[in-house]
Parts: C-alpha cells; sequence; structure tokens
C-alpha cells in the first residue's frame, strides 16, 4: 500500500474520530478523478481539439511507415536481380529513410505529449476550482481524490462532472 496513502487514510480516521467524540458529523467527499478526466465536457473537448491539432501529422507519420514499409518489401524483392553496387545504395537510402521516419514520429510523440499535458492540466485546474467550490458551498470536511475504496455515499464525481459541463468553456 502506498505510505503517503495509508498517511491519508490514517490522518482521516483520526480526524474523523476527533469529530465523532464531538458528536458532529464528519462530511467527506470522493471524486474518482479518471471519471472527472475521460466524461466531463471540458476533457471531451480537450481531446477533440488535440485530434483536430494533431490528426494531420499522425496521418503524415502513417503514410511514411507504410511508405517505408513498401520501399522495404521492394528492395527484397529485387535484390536478388541488383547489382550489389545498387543493392547496397538501396540499401542506404532505406535507412536514411528509416532515420528520417524515427526522428519524425519520435518529434510526433513529444509533441503530441507535451500538448496533452498542456490540456489535461488545464482540465485538472478547473475540476480542483469545482471542487474547491463545492467543498466550500456545501461544507465539506474532507475531499479526496484517491483512495481504495469509496461508497456511492460520498461519491460526488457526477455533481463535479455537472459543474464542469455547466461551466462556459474555458478561453485561451
Amino acid at each position: 500500500m502506498n505510505t503517503s496513502l495509508l498517511k491519508s487514510a490514517t490522518a482521516a480516521l483520526l480526524f474523523a474520530a476527533a469529530l465523532g467524540a464531538q458528536a458532529q458529523e464528519l462530511k467527506i467527499g470522493y471524486v474518482n478523478a479518471d471519471r472527472v478526466l475521460r466524461d466531463a465536457a471540458p476533457a471531451k473537448a480537450a481531446q477533440a481539439k488535440l485530434e483536430a491539432e494533431f490528426g494531420r501529422r499522425e496521418k503524415e507519420v502513417a503514410e511514411l511507415a507504410s511508405k517505408l514499409k513498401a520501399a522495404g518489401e521492394k528492395l527484397d524483392k529485387d535484390a536478388p536481380t541488383l547489382s550489389e553496387g545498387e543493392r547496397t545504395r538501396r540499401q542506404r537510402e532505406l535507412v536514411e529513410q528509416d532515420r528520417e521516419f524515427q526522428r519524425k514520429r519520435r518529434e510526433f510523440q513529444e509533441d503530441l505529449t507535451q500538448r496533452k499535458n498542456e490540456e489535461l492540466a488545464s482540465v485538472v485546474e478547473r475540476a480542483n476550482k469545482v471542487m474547491k467550490q463545492i467543498f466550500d458551498s456545501e461544507k465539506y470536511d474532507l475531499i479526496v481524490q484517491e483512495a481504495v475504496f469509496a461508497g456511492p455515499r460520498i461519491d460526488i464525481t457526477d455533481k463535479v462532472i455537472k459543474a464542469l459541463n455547466a461551466q462556459a468553456p474555458a478561453s485561451k
């Protein structure tokens, strides 16, 4: 078990025990962050934005991979009939094309990962603001995002998603 999770759970139990001794009801909420990042409208909008932004490049990389594969198959097929010099030249060209393909694929993946992280951070920031508003307005004592088990009675994920969906789209 994760030690920070264990410490958090222990702290929550001690907090609950202390409040229970004072005959006050503890109000705890749980939010499934994965569901928020998958189902909330801002998360879906971010995903659509990334697909629009990177779709063309993804297609170009896939086409380059297909061309490289076809060139390799053609070289394999033609190799027995080629002169040694021609076969060597085409092998070098194929190796150079493969290097170019690997470079473009790596750049694409790095750019996509960076943009995904930026979009994810924006959605997480908005979700955290919504959770803080719910925390304050409904007078929660504790809202957690990670838990080993959480019952439906304390799950406020739908409330967070609904509040995020109700917000106007973030302007950049």
